[in-house]
């Protein structure tokens, strides 16, 4: 909201937002999704515009919407104009806005990780870059394979933790061979993960989420 308003974007948080569904949905809890899903769009559905900080939740409203409720044609109208108008932060403020300068300052090497619906749903790649690009006094420092999965997963990681390490570990090791002071992201989930390992590990690299980069101001 910080960086948006910054933009000069009239921003409004309405405070009866629940979850977006994909927990459940992707959990096979339809039905559960489902109601959740119907009172997003209650809540939502009349505004100009959805931005979403998180490529797997803009993911769910843009993409699975539409499968959750293609047995349902009344919200299944709803939820495409809904998604029509929904947005992931970097996209909108690259795509919409129409900039990559949001007055932003910090410092240092920083690297990126692609989250995995985030590029794979909706093909997403460039305009997160071009926002750290943009940042004063940061270099973005590409690790190698940026666009490899975390290992979270949601509840793949709690189903197959052995698989979900491994993946995890080499994710790390790509960290830090960057030589990056931060790594950033755009989904809460990889954030989680990445961060939660990084610490347990004494790794001194911070792991923040593109709207907290964003947001410094070199003070």
């Amino acid at each position: 909201m910080k960086v948006l308003r910054r933009l000069g974007v009239d921003v409004s948080f309405p405070e009866d937002q629940t979850c977006c569904g994909q927990i459940a949905f992707n959990g096979g809890f339809r039905s559960h999704a489902a109601d959740v899903a119907k009172h997003f769009l209650d809540v939502f559905e009349n505004e100009e515009q959805v931005v979403v900080p998180s490529g797997s939740c803009a993911s769910m409203i843009k993409v699975y919407y539409r499968e959750l409720f293609e047995d349902d044609p009344e919200t299944l109208e709803r939820a495409q104009a809904v998604g029509e108008r929904t947005r992931e932060l970097s996209d909108y403020i690259v795509n919409v806005v129409g900039t990559s300068d949001v007055g932003a300052a910090s410092e240092g090497l920083v690297t990126y990780h692609d989250a995995c619906h985030l590029l794979r749903e909706l093909r997403i790649k460039e305009a997160p870059r071009s926002l750290i690009g943009g940042v004063q006094g940061v270099e973005l420092q590409e690790m190698e394979d940026s666009d490899a999965c975390c290992g979270f997963g949601g509840l793949f990681s709690v189903k197959f933790p052995e698989i979900s390490t491994a993946i995890l570990n080499e994710k790390l090791k790509n960290i830090a061979e960057s030589g990056a002071s931060a790594v950033v992201a755009n989904d809460c989930g990889c954030l989680m993960q990445i961060r939660g390992a990084m610490e347990r590990r004494g790794m001194n690299v911070r792991a923040v989420h593109l709207a907290e980069l964003l947001a410094e101001d070199g003070a």
